[in-house]
């Protein structure tokens, strides 16, 4: 992973409006849901070669893969690329760039 690189975390929460007017808030999930955007520049032409290969065999946003948070080292063991497309770009010879969302799926 290169840097700059971005990260969140989000929660699910749900709010029940009574006819009183009162409310009631709860979460969907007991932890947040993690999504990473990984930024990678001055790639040779091998390493987008292997990038489009991993993106061709998790077919897109359909695979599920392991994934370690580069911040705490923390494995999240199904996450998912969160992109239909993988938008790889050459800029000089043997120079590219490109970027991933990897979201963490969730599991229940």
């Amino acid at each position: 992973m290169q840097y700059p690189a971005g990260k969140s975390a989000e929660y699910s929460n749900q709010v029940l409006r009574f006819l009183d007017g009162s409310e009631q808030r709860y979460r969907d999930s007991k932890s947040a849901l993690h999504t990473w955007i990984v930024r990678l520049d001055a790639l040779d032409e091998s390493e987008m070669d292997t990038l489009q290969q991993f993106f061709l065999n998790q077919q897109g946003t359909f695979g599920s893969f392991s994934f370690t948070d580069p911040w705490d080292n923390t494995e999240y063991s199904d996450c998912s690329i969160d992109q239909e497309v993988l938008d790889l770009q050459f800029y000089a010879d043997l120079r590219g760039k490109t970027s991933l969302v990897i979201r963490e799926n969730r599991t229940q």
